[in-house]
């Protein structure tokens, strides 16, 4: 395998799919990137594609991953996975696709305020009267 970041070095031409998601740090390990790409995760060009597939510098991958979604363009090729630092270097984010994550992020801050989650485990009574409500669509 190469061991080096295409632009610095200049050898690599195009690198797997899935080795690149793993390198760039966008899944922590590559059988996670495999199957982010075969459940259509991962978008080439606006293409579903395989994880075996060549990503070359230029090209456009759109990847979702949980309720995130990333817009990048390809700027470098590496098959290691190297410091975030050098990973931050292999793509470019659109500014479109980063302002929308960020008014996401701000909704779903928004919707969570004000549910404060239960300091201790409901009491019998209490139990009681969560089953009964769950009882009411049954009869």
């Amino acid at each position: 395998m190469r061991n080096a970041v295409s632009e610095d070095l200049g050898t690599a031409t195009a690198v797997r799919l899935d080795l690149w998601l793993w390198a760039a740090r966008f899944y922590k390990t590559r059988s996670l990137a495999k199957h982010a790409i075969e459940t259509g995760k991962v978008d080439v060009g606006g293409q579903r594609a395989k994880a075996s597939r060549a990503v070359r510098i230029g090209d456009a991958l759109r990847i979702a991953r949980a309720e995130e979604v990333f817009e990048v363009e390809v700027r470098g090729l590496s098959d290691t996975r190297g410091p975030a630092s050098v990973a931050q270097s292999l793509y470019a984010e659109s500014e479109a696709s980063r302002i929308a994550r960020e008014q996401a992020r701000a909704l779903r801050i928004a919707e969570r305020t004000g549910y404060r989650a239960p300091e201790t485990k409901p009491d019998k009574r209490a139990r009681r009267l969560i089953r009964a409500l769950g009882d009411i669509d049954a009869t």
